[in-house]
């Protein structure tokens, strides 16, 4: 039998778990409940934040709404719904897959979506026409022959570069229609009914679609492309001044101390790195919109995919000056105050021109011919003034690199003078003691001569060590020069946009620095995936 001890030791124990499971358990539902009480308030916060960043994300929702209302009634309504049938809902399914947020985009879509379905109606039309003509098992032959053709041509076809970056939705349509009709020929007996139907309703949806993207509140590709150019010229000219100001006045940490998405100098040039799949998206939809300023203009879409590349280039550079905030390895503070005002005035320098090529972007404005101006040149050649005037700290004097010479020199003749010469050793077993007693007491002196010898390394890397913290410093410094040649690049483009794009001459007095307290958004997240074509 159990001792009624342990037995009532063992029914408190219980109670002891039994206690603590229900109070987890009370604890986890308390938390449950408040995760659900926030969810009302997080839901509105969130639905306010996403329309208060871009206000047309509301007027485009709208405009999907009533589309969508619109094409219903093709298939609500009975006179619509007599003459139509079942095909209405193809309209409705057009409006959902072709309506995009930019009149570009939905130009691109709708009109690649009416031209493969009225290719792929016309061609199942003449498939069948000709398959009638023949026997029962040859029409199956012959539809069967077509669909492989087809499918085999269209889809080798969407491997070309200019069909695939262009027209490569229209034959993923094609190619559905031509299979739905052509296949459907073969059951059905008025196959030409079939095809007028769904290129009818797709006719319809797609006018609706364009009607609300051209005429209702047009947001246009070209546009988003001009604007995020010139915040992208804006965030790094943010990035290069803060570099500077946090080398120079903040407190230097090594990597991983700090998010990279906390980082206001990562924000800024964050947008020029992403940039490439951007620009080349919103490039390709404005060249499918139709010419709508004031002044009818082209507009150089291509020419702003090149300042993108450029920008790009530039941005690794602040990529790697804000890497030499990251270091492991910092020169001190003592030192860099000897360059802090001419690095800081040449970052100004560099972000007045960055600023300036935003602001003639944005006006639609040729730069100032004195964009480059002395002031420049100026801030360049007295940071290159201030490194020759130290020179001990890049170069390392003449007589500490001697000195080292010396000890080391003398480190090795110590050495030397404890080698064993093995030819003395005699070969009968009293000398063969004595040798080996010779052995411990030379790698005891070895020992202790190495001991003398640690403080003599640690003076020589003291003596090194200016040179190598001074390393740093040299590093940031020549990025910095790197951001002033590579200006000539990034302002080169912007002329040549300027010129393409016909942008007024520059008149004395136009410049002026525009600075954006607001947080730019992504002009790609308001373009919507689509999920399927159909």
């Amino acid at each position: 039998m159990v001792p009624k001890v342990y037995a009532g030791q063992e029914m408190a124990m219980v109670e002891n778990d039994s206690c603590i499971m229900n109070g987890n358990w009370k604890k986890r539902v308390h938390v449950f409940g408040e995760r659900v009480r926030r969810i009302p308030t997080k839901a509105w916060q969130t639905t306010w934040r996403v329309g208060r960043e871009d206000p047309r994300r509301l007027i485009h929702a709208f405009k999907v709404g009533l589309s969508l209302t619109l094409v219903s009634l093709l298939y609500l309504l009975e006179p619509f719904y007599k003459s139509i049938g079942q095909s209405a809902i193809w309209a409705v399914m057009t409006v959902v897959v072709v309506l995009e947020f930019t009149a570009g985009a939905t130009l691109c879509k709708g009109l690649n979506r009416g031209l493969g379905t009225l290719l792929a109606g016309l061609l199942a039309f003449i498939v069948g026409y000709v398959a009638d003509a023949s026997g029962r098992v040859s029409q199956a032959i012959i539809i069967g022959a077509a669909v492989f053709v087809i499918g085999a041509l269209a889809t080798y076809i969407r491997f070309i570069p200019y069909i695939k970056k262009n027209y490569d939705y229209g034959i993923v349509i094609f190619l559905l229609t031509f299979n739905l009709i052509a296949v459907s020929s073969y059951r059905v007996d008025n196959v030409l009914k079939i095809a007028h139907e769904r290129v009818y309703t797709i006719a319809i949806g797609c006018a609706v679609c364009l009607l609300m993207s051209l005429l209702v509140f047009p947001n246009w590709s070209g546009e988003d492309l001009h604007n995020s150019t010139v915040y992208k010229l804006e965030g790094l000219a943010k990035s290069i001044e803060a570099c500077v100001n946090e080398y120079f006045y903040g407190e230097l940490e090594g990597s991983g101390d700090i998010k990279l998405s906390e980082d206001p100098i990562y924000k800024g040039y964050k947008a020029v790195l992403d940039s490439k799949s951007i620009d080349e998206t919103l490039a390709l939809h404005a060249s499918w919109e139709p010419r709508h300023s004031r002044y009818c203009h082209r507009f150089p879409w291509q020419q702003y995919v090149k300042v993108g590349a450029v920008l790009r280039q530039f941005g690794y550079t602040v990529v790697a000056l804000h890497g030499c905030l990251r270091t492991e390895i910092q020169t001190p503070r003592s030192v860099r105050a000897m360059f802090k005002d001419p690095c800081i005035r040449l970052a100004a320098e560099v972000s007045k021109v960055l600023i300036e090529l935003s602001n003639s972007i944005r006006n639609r404005r040729h730069c100032s011919p004195e964009i480059l101006s002395d002031h420049l040149h100026e801030a360049l050649q007295d940071l290159n003034t201030a490194i020759k005037s130290q020179p001990r700290l890049f170069l390392g004097p003449k007589h500490r690199h001697n000195q080292a010479s010396n000890m080391f020199k003398i480190a090795a003749e110590q050495v030397g003078h404890g080698k064993t010469s093995l030819s003395s050793v005699k070969t009968d077993s009293s000398a063969l003691l004595e040798w080996k007693n010779k052995r411990v007491t030379t790698e005891q002196t070895k020992e202790s001569e190495r001991k003398s010898l640690r403080p003599q390394l640690s003076k020589i890397a003291i003596t090194s060590l200016e040179f190598s913290e001074a390393l740093p410093f040299a590093a940031f410094a020549s990025l910095l020069v790197e951001t002033v040649a590579k200006l000539d690049l990034v302002i080169e483009e912007v002329e040549e946009l300027g010129r393409l794009a016909c942008f007024k001459e520059f008149i004395p007095g136009d410049e002026f620095v525009v600075t954006c307290d607001e947080p730019r958004i992504d002009v790609f997240q308001n373009h919507l995936p689509s999920h399927g074509v159909d």
